[in-house]
């Protein structure tokens, strides 16, 4: 296995450490819960790189990659939830527009059509990465600053998913119309 997909593989492999952390009460769990999420993140944004770079691009990892960000953002999301932190309808909101592209991309891919991530796409995982991110440490610094980063952070994700989601949509319709 090459290093991307062993990135790819250890960001699945930190999900469960993640959760079970984050559903600790210890004094530090948040931060540590917050930590194992920032890393796996990186990996996310390093496999890919790696396997580009590299020319290391497998089957496996262009299937892989995409579920293990799919269920490290998912599983936050779920948590985050459960914590009281984030409102379930927000939860429904992304995690629906996670399946409604992955059932996009494969209608695409039985037409013999490629939907490739487009850059809107990435900014939308980054600002979700660090409204997860923010909402797991609510509790410490930043609720104690009067500016109101977090719910900025999620409202910047929520409208980045949404737009995002209706760009690869447009996108397909344009592009099966052109074949």
């Amino acid at each position: 296995m090459n290093l991307p997909n062993s990135l790819t593989v250890a960001r699945l492999i930190m999900i469960p450490l993640f959760l079970v952390v984050a559903s600790m009460k210890g004094l530090y769990a948040d931060y540590i819960a917050a930590g194992i999420f920032v890393i796996a993140a990186i990996t996310d944004g390093l496999d890919g790189y790696l396997a580009r770079k590299k020319n290391q691009i497998t089957q496996l990892g262009q299937f892989l990659d995409p579920v293990a960000d799919k269920i490290l953002v998912t599983a936050a999301l779920i948590i985050l939830v459960e914590m009281g932190r984030l409102p379930g309808w927000l939860a429904i909101i992304i995690v629906s527009r996670e399946i409604a592209v992955t059932g996009l991309r494969a209608i695409a891919v039985a037409q013999g059509m490629v939907i490739v991530p487009s850059r809107l796409g990435k900014i939308k995982t980054v600002a979700q990465i660090v409204a997860i991110v923010a909402l797991l440490l609510d509790n410490f610094p930043f609720s104690l600053i009067n500016f109101p980063f977090t719910p900025i952070a999620l409202t910047f994700a929520i409208v980045l998913t949404v737009w995002s989601g209706l760009d690869y949509f447009l996108a397909f319709r344009f592009s099966s119309k052109a074949r």
